[in-house]
């Protein structure tokens, strides 16, 4: 439990520091991601960015287990 407690903080570490370069991607704003933006209302749903994520954090758990 101790090794992932730390793994996960020097991972948000890492995204905090690189923010300002992160947050030049273009994600969450990928084809697929739904946007509606009425008047006094905005819906994002990034559902195009929440399968690309899923499916790395997925890749990257599978390798570090085996």
């Amino acid at each position: 439990m101790q090794k992932t407690l730390i793994t996960l903080g020097i991972v948000i570490l890492l995204t905090g520091l690189l923010w300002p370069w992160l947050s030049k991607l273009p994600f969450g704003r990928l084809p697929g991601d739904i946007v509606i933006d009425k008047p006094g209302f905005k819906l994002f749903f990034p559902i195009t960015s929440m399968l690309l994520v899923s499916g790395l954090l997925s890749l990257i758990l599978w390798f570090f287990r085996n």
